[in-house]
């Protein structure tokens, strides 16, 4: 194989940016093959775009047709499992847009049923993997540069959105179409890349707002605290009523401290020991002249600064480039399927915490439990059939 033909199931606007990547050969080693999309007034966009490519009405004819390796899923959450298990039965690759699915008992599923289909390859769509911003915080991070991490603290509140964007479709801001607000819409990246940097949070604790200054019913603030279970522990702030927005991420180890602002401007602090042989080195008249500004902080510590702006689409378009790669070439993956569901038990976490009004433990957490408090507001909905 030289190039994969990638079918796109659901040609929105996601579907319709990644089919625009691929057809301006901003991907390598793939083509769109055909496309799955039941409303037909697309056809005309599809086929000036595509020429050559088939339209199916069903994803399940389109999988089964020959036209295509592999699949991406641009459709509401809620279809993820599904659609990603249906193509890995019959050998067809799938590259899951994010989340992996809304509540973990649907994702364990999926990631079950993955690890048995040795022939096709399961990913996801973590775009933010392939920024080479945090790559570099990663390794950092990993090198053990800024030491044993103490505490993170994640401010994105960037996510504005207006009522209008909630109105446009029935299924928005719903239990029961769309799973959740933000933690489920907009902020998956950032509770992936707190995971993939950072380790994964042994416990959470939620504070929760649903329709706080939206008329929806789901949640649009949020305020959590993660423990890492080694004395660390993490807040993570998002919402989508902040019409200016915050974006700042900071990473503190016993060694330095990372400070990254708006996701494109980082200062790195190493230092030149750890704080606790400062504490213990560090007589009152170094404190002294430490806080009046009278010690030469070059003794204590190194800055390092740097900015990264990539272009639009080029992270998206790595991250099909690198799955198109992996099929044709074994090349590693940068976001395993698998590991989709640590966002999306953070997050079913933070619900059931708020819900709960206690501490939930990821270790030992219940899948059951969170389907059977999202199966009480999708009830109270009225408007959709509850999960199983």
């Amino acid at each position: 194989m030289e190039q994969v033909r990638l079918g796109i199931i659901g040609y929105g606007q996601q579907g319709g940016f990644y089919g625009d990547l691929i057809a301006q050969n901003r991907v390598d080693k793939m083509v769109v093959g055909a496309v799955a999309e039941i409303d037909e007034t697309k056809d005309s966009l599809i086929k000036e775009r595509h020429p050559e490519v088939t339209i199916y009405r069903d994803y399940k004819e389109m999988i089964e047709s020959g036209d295509v390796d592999a699949v991406i899923t641009t459709v509401p959450h809620y279809l993820h499992p599904e659609m990603a298990m249906y193509a890995l039965e019959r050998g067809i690759h799938v590259l899951n847009e994010k989340p992996a699915g809304v509540y973990t008992k649907q994702v364990k599923e999926l990631n079950e049923y993955a690890a048995n289909q040795s022939e096709a390859v399961y990913a996801i769509m973590f775009n933010q993997r392939n920024n080479s911003l945090y790559q570099r915080i990663k390794e950092i991070v990993d090198n053990g540069e800024i030491g044993n991490i103490r505490r993170t603290n994640w401010i994105i509140t960037t996510w504005w959105r207006p009522q209008a964007y909630y109105d446009m479709s029935d299924w928005r801001a719903t239990w029961g179409g769309e799973g959740g607000g933000v933690l489920v819409n907009q902020a998956p990246h950032q509770l992936d890349l707190i995971q993939w940097i950072a380790g994964v949070p042994e416990k959470v604790y939620g504070k929760v707002k649903y329709g706080y200054q939206r008329d929806i019913v789901v949640e649009d603030e949020v305020t959590a605290v993660l423990d890492y279970g080694n004395g660390a522990t993490g807040v993570f702030v998002t919402c989508t009523h902040d019409l200016v927005g915050t974006d700042r991420f900071e990473i503190l180890g016993d060694k330095g401290k990372i400070i990254v602002e708006d996701s494109m401007k980082v200062k790195v602090i190493r230092m030149k020991q750890s704080e606790n042989e400062f504490n213990k080195e560090m007589d009152f008249e170094g404190v002294k002249d430490l806080f009046m500004g009278k010690m030469n902080v070059n003794d204590l510590y190194e800055v390092e600064e740097f900015d990264s702006e990539s272009a639009w689409g080029e992270q998206h378009g790595g991250v099909l480039a690198n799955f198109a790669a992996h099929i044709i070439d074994g090349t590693p993956l940068l976001a395993p399927g698998a590991e989709g569901i640590n966002g999306v038990r953070l997050a079913n976490a933070i619900h059931l915490s708020d819900w709960t009004e206690s501490e939930i433990d990821l270790r030992s957490f219940d899948d059951d439990n969170y389907l059977e408090e999202l199966n009480k507001r999708i009830a109270e909905e009225g408007k959709y059939e509850t999960r199983s």
